[in-house]
């Protein structure tokens, strides 16, 4: 069993950084793959970013590749994503989620492929 607590979103304005971390209890983390989803009101959920276990493989989607960046730290059993140049449509409920198991040795992208998922944090950016 792994839970995960996202922190960090907030308001920001259009062009500016944000960095949310992802907190996991747990033994597993460090062979969970782990990824990034977001919710923007009225629209599904949209797949954001996926790292490997060990941090070396890393998937992102088009609209957000050369602004966000995917890390964890396994010591802290935490998982980041760095946000740039921020758009106001960006603007979502952001979750994360691990992957176990078999699902922990690809780079999901839809939330089926994710065993468990935080409760979210609203990130928001003003034009």
């Amino acid at each position: 069993q792994v839970q995960l607590v996202e922190s960090g979103g907030g308001l920001v304005q259009a062009g500016g950084s944000l960095r949310l971390s992802c907190a996991a209890s747990g033994r597993t983390f460090s062979s969970s793959a782990m990824g990034w989803f977001r919710q923007a009101p009225g629209k599904e959920h949209e797949f954001v970013a996926s790292i490997s276990r060990g941090g070396g493989g890393r998937y992102y989607t088009n609209s957000v590749k050369g602004r966000f960046t995917i890390s964890r730290d396994n010591a802290k059993n935490t998982v980041y994503l760095h946000m740039n140049t921020l758009k106001p449509d960006d603007t979502a409920v952001y979750y994360c989620a691990a992957a176990a198991g078999r699902r922990a040795l690809a780079l999901g992208t839809f939330a089926r492929e994710y065993d468990y998922w935080g409760q979210g944090t609203q990130v928001t950016v003003s034009s």
